[in-house]
């Protein structure tokens, strides 16, 4: 039996929440495990900021649990003792379903660390079903590797990936593009796929959409676009937008995509690589939406991005946050956290 028999579908984001899962970090799995203080100080603050809006759930090993605790004083902050390697809780934690009855359910993917670059991972591939466990909540084992960073849905019937991603063959070589389309369809009850080509330049989750592309509502996309010619996000982002030039949405919709600036190109001092810096890494919480900001030489395009956001969003308040913080380890706002939609046992 699959999700989409008992029409259980996967809503979008901006749908109400009951809560939001966030996982804190571990330092034996860090990329920089000697920036473990000021990347805890980082997730504390995003962990505060979606406390402003709606319940937050922290899924905490049980040492940190007791070392951390302290940080949590708040009565819209639960703590949750699971046992993980990493902390990119959008990509390990199960996909959230609801039904017509206002049931919750969840999707319980395969995690395999991105293709297996961060061994171990053993601990985040049993994170997803000890949450809806702890939730009370049906689950439904999907036979896919994937990650939730790896795809967007508008809530009817469209989802939003990219050929880089789910097309590696570090994910699900034996399937076709075709037989990934059809799992997707019974997990997530969605009718068309929209495939991206790739993802931003250096992006080591192998092109996540959630970092160059999402849903702003049925209809309409959010892209982070580069006017540069020497950058390989100009290319990336001419070949993206030509795709949803003449792609159409499960309903027939042509789209209307609006534009995000890039922030300027980032490197690390000590290794060179380029840090995945992207407005499009924000998360829709209940009343608001937490938008990553860089700083520094990106103050500019900080202020054009939550512009573009605020009058996108005018009901909701656009709530800032230090998006440097943990951007040296891989990710960013949206990466750490998985919405819980709102439904009748939730």
């Amino acid at each position: 039996m699959y999700p989409i028999n008992l029409n259980y579908k996967m809503p979008a984001e901006w749908v109400t929440h009951t809560r939001t899962f966030i996982s804190w970090p571990v330092q034996a799995s860090m990329c920089h495990p000697e920036d473990f203080e000021a990347v805890c100080l980082g997730y504390a603050e995003i962990i505060q900021a979606i406390a402003e809006f709606e319940l937050i759930t922290v899924v905490a090993n049980s040492a940190d649990l007791e070392k951390h605790s302290g940080l949590f004083q708040n009565q819209r902050i639960e703590c949750l003792a699971i046992e993980h390697n990493d902390a990119w809780l959008r990509d390990n934690g199960p996909t959230f379903l609801v039904n017509d009855l206002g049931d919750v359910s969840g999707v319980n993917w395969k995690f395999n660390s991105w293709g297996g670059k961060y061994a171990p991972w053993d601990l985040d591939d049993l994170v997803a079903p000890q949450i809806l466990k702890s939730c009370g909540l049906k689950r439904f084992d999907a036979p896919l590797v994937m990650e939730g960073g790896s795809l967007h849905v508008d809530g009817e019937g469209t989802l939003l990936t990219t050929e880089e991603c789910l097309l590696n063959p570090n994910r699900n070589p034996e399937l076709t593009k075709e037989q990934i389309e059809a799992e997707l369809k019974k997990f997530l009850n969605i009718r068309k796929v929209v495939w991206l080509k790739n993802g931003l330049d250096g992006d080591e989750t192998d092109g996540h959409v959630d970092n160059i592309a999402c849903f702003a509502a049925p209809g309409k996309i959010l892209m982070q676009v580069c006017n540069d010619p020497e950058d390989p996000n100009y290319a990336i982002t001419r070949e993206n937008l030509k795709i949803l030039s003449r792609e159409t949405d499960a309903l027939g919709r042509k789209f209307e995509v609006i534009p995000i600036q890039q922030p300027p190109k980032l490197c690390d001092t000590e290794t060179g690589k380029r840090y995945t810096l992207s407005y499009l890494n924000f998360y829709f919480v209940n009343g608001g939406l937490i938008l990553p900001a860089f700083g520094g030489r990106a103050k500019e395009s900080d202020r054009l991005a939550a512009q573009v956001l605020g009058e996108l969003y005018p009901e909701r308040r656009i709530r800032m946050v230090n998006g440097m913080a943990i951007i040296r380890e891989g990710g960013n706002v949206h990466c750490t956290t998985q919405q819980m939609p709102a439904g009748k046992k939730a």
